[in-house]
């Protein structure tokens, strides 16, 4: 099994988010945030944190017919740290 897979066109500046709302206890949210991939895509920018529970990073680039993981790291405000997948599919739309 995979990660999560999600369809990117090359030419495409899109948010990705991670939403991590079913895995934080009540109480606790991101206080920090890194998003990484593979060589051949781009993190563009510092990742948005919104409500505390979701991370939006934007994604450029890719070759079509080619894959890519993109990973989200999180530390909590209680200190719990994870990580978080998926796989942009790039392809022309």
């Amino acid at each position: 099994m995979g990660f999560p897979k999600r369809i990117h066109d090359p030419d495409a500046r899109l948010d990705y988010p991670f939403d991590w709302s079913d895995w934080l206890p009540e109480g606790d949210s991101i206080e920090s945030a890194t998003v990484t991939a593979e060589a051949g895509v781009t993190v563009d920018g510092t990742p948005t944190i919104v409500g505390g529970t979701k991370v939006v990073p934007y994604i450029l680039g890719g070759t079509v017919g080619q894959t890519y993981d993109v990973t989200c790291h999180i530390v909590t405000a209680d200190g719990r740290e994870d990580d978080r997948s998926i796989t942009l599919v790039v392809k022309e739309k």
